[in-house]
């Protein structure tokens, strides 16, 4: 599951992995990992015009609403407001630009209080006309002239932000023209020679090209993955068929996606049409599904479904043909989703994206110089890039171009790295073992166990239903070691089932939108369950390799068999990790199966408490999070919520700090004169102190409020485990496994030799800054492992919480000072060495 002149991420020891992929969209400005901002000194930055006066941007919405579009203008304004800009928003988008007047508002740190969880856009959008003409244009250029703006920050899809793009192209002859025409003088405009434009990419459909999601569309799949889950109950009741029709008339990524998460039969997107005789082949499947036992069928199709020769596939066609007596013969029913797929609040995913986004668009205009080309702001597995504005949109039209040539292969080389291996991951699970074609040479077929180590995690159950998928489809057997190694050990041979046993298709083909562990999860290590008996099991049940799915206990288990390898030959087989957990602290990847679903619901929870907080004004909750010894959980949360204030176990937390934050909390709510809107919330990670935990903290803030205001603490506990899984978990799920069992099918085989010298025989999969990499367990042990902690040496995420404090309004806080300790600890008790003051 991330801003202006970026830094790399940090300097880490050489890597021993193999690099799966590496993307690269065009020439890239800048790029980070996710949450790496510059720590540039706090204070103004912008400098001032020519006049003296403050340099003005101003924050738009155009085209489609998108969900997460609120978030990003409350970003750009706190930003641009804290880097010294007088900050704007044009109301009703280009048509707001033209007519000006009340619809170009400047904006104030408290105007946009609350907006994170609000859905839609605030400023409202619209189409306009006007602005497609020079006249028009003329318009808006004189109103950004008069109202002082030099700097626009545009949030919309590639026609919006192409209409501005050609707006600065023709900024100096408009502004020549205006005075030409005496609407304006030569001295008005002076300070303003040059536009600056930024793009911030909103839509749900995620049809720009060079970034791999836009703002809203994750939101968007939240809420089909949620629908068609709800229809796969009746469905599978009634034994029924449906159809159901998605939004994207030249981009097939939300009907895709929502294939994927939810195990759909059948996609139709715009950009890899079915063959010619796709009715045959769609009958075929469906066919072999419903002759194996499944009970219902749905079918996923994109607004712009095609043939191959360009012909409309509608969603009639398709009840029709699912519905005729003489073929399949289903009870068939069509769902068409339409606005649903609009609206609602912003997933946690598009709240993080919009607003770094936004802190990375206005960086990026302090950082621009005349010359500078319009850039837009994207992102590539967990990073942010700036790139160049119309190399993407001349993309985003060529596959447009191209499906309408049908050329389709073009059409799919043009969208990113993901959308094509998602796609072929896709067709591989649908087909399981139905398809014989696809299947390995009898001697590299392998035994594969599949394990679950550690708490639950959404998409736990997604990647192993995709693994099993994956082993049928190409010939190997994938055996299930339920209950950990707990189970492995002590329940093998029970009766009438035993844990281990082979996985059946239909078993698992409904396993896509579960949560939890079907196959059962604990915390047991093999050290603990007996390594010796761990290495006799493999032997026993032919075990070729091992596909485990966990936490940090699945990552120490999977140190523990690498290094017993050498007493125990039988472990001496290819080994595999992929992380999941909500804690997201797994060494070897910026991401966990589970983080996501974590704060989707942890966000809805504290959405609902500071609406609680809100309406009676002036409270604080203070809600304790899950994360262990990482404060990844409690930051993201807190940047996706608006907190006021994140604790977490790296930092600790003092009472001097506990201090400098009341204080704050006084002159806050002294300020807001009790309006809407005002309530707190305070994040603190369930280890970010031995001392202070929430209760306390709360108690604390209430006593030394002395009546002037309220204090809460509430603990969502083990809700933030989550029920559904994200279609981020679910996808990024189905992605990774596939990934981890071609990576084992690499050793298909190998001797025990050749196995213990090759370090990439036990490896964690993960997601590091642009790439998906497999790294070697004993590097990432040795060299990238904090294990005291539990967590990894270096913390991609860890410039998000100066992000949070600034977005906030939190103000400058003293650190708590680490901990003395060994024999300077002792020295400084027993007044032998002066102690810090």
């Amino acid at each position: 599951m991330v801003q202006p002149q970026l830094i790399p991420p940090t300097s880490a020891p050489p890597l021993q992995h193999h690099t799966l992929e590496f993307l690269q969209h065009g020439s890239v400005t800048t790029q980070i990992g996710m949450g790496m901002l510059d720590p540039r000194p706090k204070g103004p930055k912008a400098e001032l015009l020519p006049n003296g006066k403050k340099r003005k941007i101003a924050m738009m919405t155009s085209g489609g609403d998108a969900p997460g579009m609120n978030g990003a203008v409350r970003a750009v304004v706190r930003t641009a407001i804290e880097e010294g800009f007088d900050a704007y928003c044009i109301y009703e988008g280009y048509e707001g630009l033209v007519q000006g007047g009340d619809l170009i508002k400047q904006m104030s740190w408290g105007d946009v209080r609350g907006w994170l969880s609000e859905g839609g856009t605030l400023i409202g959008t619209a189409r306009c006309k006007a602005f497609y003409e020079r006249p028009g244009r003329l318009k808006a250029a004189k109103n950004m002239v008069i109202n002082g703006i030099d700097s626009i920050i545009i949030c919309g899809g590639d026609g919006s932000l192409t209409g501005a793009d050609k707006f600065r192209f023709e900024w100096p002859g408009l502004l020549e023209e205006l005075v030409q025409t005496k609407e304006l003088t030569e001295e008005e405009i002076k300070p303003f020679m040059h536009l600056t434009i930024v793009g911030l990419v909103g839509s749900i459909d995620n049809d720009m090209s060079g970034t791999d999601v836009t703002i809203g569309c994750f939101s968007a799949l939240a809420r089909i993955c949620e629908m068609v889950d709800y229809i796969e109950a009746t469905a599978s009741s009634h034994s029924r068929a449906f159809v159901i029709e998605v939004m994207g008339r030249h981009c097939g990524w939300l009907a895709l996606m929502a294939g994927v998460a939810t195990g759909a039969d059948f996609v139709f997107i715009p950009e890899k049409p079915r063959a010619d005789n796709w009715r045959e082949e769609m009958c075929t499947i469906i066919a072999k599904h419903r002759g194996v036992g499944k009970r219902k069928t749905i079918v996923i199709m994109a607004e712009g479904a095609n043939d191959q020769q360009g012909n409309k596939i509608t969603p009639e066609q398709v009840k029709d043909l699912l519905a005729d007596p003489k073929g399949l013969a289903l009870d068939t029913r069509i769902t068409t989703l339409g606005h649903v797929q609009r609206g609602g609040q912003a997933c946690s995913f598009d709240r993080t994206l919009a607003t770094l986004q936004g802190v990375e668009a206005v960086r990026a205009v302090l950082d621009a110089k005349p010359d500078t080309p319009t850039c837009f702001i994207a992102i590539n597995e967990n990073k942010i890039v700036r790139k160049p504005l119309m190399k993407a949109v001349r993309d985003t039209q060529e596959v447009a171009k191209a499906i309408e040539a049908r050329d389709f292969d073009r059409a799919m080389g043009l969208r990113d790295t993901e959308f094509a291996e998602i796609y072929s991951s896709y067709l591989i699970t649908t087909a399981t073992s139905l398809d014989k074609a696809k299947h390995l040479p009898v001697q590299k077929c392998m035994r594969i166990g599949i394990i679950h180590v550690g708490a639950p995690a959404g998409g736990m159950n997604s990647a192993t239903r995709a693994a099993v998928a994956y082993c049928q489809t190409r010939g190997h057997t994938p055996i299930g070691l339920y209950n950990g190694f707990a189970g492995f050990t002590r329940h093998h041979g029970d009766t009438p089932l035993g844990a281990v046993r082979e996985f059946d298709w239909l078993e698992v083909d409904n396993w896509a939108s579960k949560g939890g562990s079907e196959i059962g999860t604990n915390r047991e290590l093999p050290s603990e369950s007996g390594m010796a008996r761990v290495a006799e099991l493999i032997e026993k049940y032919k075990i070729d390799a091992i596909f485990m799915v966990g936490g940090f206990e699945a990552f120490h288990s999977m140190s523990q068999l690498r290094k017993a390898r050498k007493e125990f030959p039988q472990l001496s087989i290819p080994m595999t990790l992929l992380p999941a957990t909500i804690s997201n602290n797994v060494p070897g990847s910026e991401y966990s199966l589970g983080s996501d679903t974590c704060l989707n619901e942890l966000v809805r929870y504290c959405d609902t408490i500071k609406q609680s907080a809100s309406a009676s004004r002036r409270r604080v909750f203070v809600i304790e999070t899950q994360g262990g010894r990482c404060g990844y959980v409690p930051v993201l949360a807190g940047l996706n919520v608006g907190a006021t204030a994140v604790y977490t176990p790296e930092e600790g937390i003092s009472i001097d700090m506990l201090a400098a934050d009341i204080r704050h909390l006084r002159r806050a709510f002294a300020e807001d004169s009790g309006q809407s809107r005002a309530g707190r919330l305070i994040l603190v990670g369930e280890k970010a102190s031995s001392v202070y935990s929430a209760r306390l903290i709360a108690d604390i803030i209430r006593t030394e409020a002395h009546g002037r205001f309220e204090s809460r603490d509430s603990i969502p506990g083990h809700v933030q485990q989550g029920g559904t899984p994200s279609p981020m978990d679910r996808i990024r799920a189905v992605r990774l496994s596939i990934k981890c069992i071609e990576h084992l099918e690499n050793f298909a085989g190998a001797s025990a030799q050749t196995i213990n010298d090759d370090a990439l025989s036990s490896t964690v999969i993960g997601i590091r800054g642009a790439s998906v990499t497999f790294s070697a367990m004993e590097h990432v042990e040795e060299k990238e492992t904090d294990w005291a902690n539990r967590r990894p040496k270096e913390m991609f995420w860890a410039d998000i919480e100066p992000v949070v404090d600034t977005l906030s309004g939190r103000p400058e806080i003293p650190r708590p000072e680490p901990d003395l300790k060994g024999r300077r600890a002792k020295d400084v008790k027993r007044g032998l060495e002066r102690g810090p003051v």
